[in-house]
């Protein structure tokens, strides 16, 4: 049988590898670069990447367009398994939050940046699903009825 694998707990950890072992960012050096642009706060204040945290504390990272908060639970700097994150960390967003990206995703292609360019063959797809006329309650095959 396979032994569950158990995690190395410390006191502390560097907050850029925390991200990392965390999961939260595919890279360390991802997780170095989003601490050093201001893009994670501990506590409400930036935190440079060799900040060390501790199990309690409250992260903040901004992924845009929204703000994630996860609760430490341990201090690891050693990357986990994805089956191994809930004994990380809990996640503390705002449910707010989530409905922000789930609208942000719902009219990604109306928000087009500038300078993007044409919408891709995806983008018409996407805009065509959308504005299905089935969905209207409008048949195009009413006048087949008739005869």
């Amino acid at each position: 049988m396979m032994e569950e694998k158990k995690l190395k707990y410390q006191e502390s950890a560097r907050l850029d590898k925390w991200l990392w072992a965390a999961r939260i960012f595919k890279t360390r050096s991802m997780a170095a670069d989003a601490c050093k642009n201001g893009r994670v706060t501990v506590g409400g204040a930036n935190a440079k990447p060799s900040r060390t945290v501790k199990a309690g504390e409250t992260i903040n990272v901004k992924k845009p367009p929204i703000t994630y908060s996860f609760k430490i639970l341990n201090a690891i700097e050693t990357r986990v398994g994805a089956k191994l994150i809930p004994q990380v960390y809990e996640d503390a967003t705002d449910p707010k939050q989530y409905e922000l990206l789930e609208m942000s995703r719902i009219s990604g292609f109306i928000d087009r940046a500038r300078g993007m360019g044409r919408p891709t063959k995806k983008d018409r797809r996407a805009m065509d699903a959308f504005v299905e006329p089935a969905v209207f309650g409008i048949d195009d095959d009413w006048d087949d009825d008739e005869e």
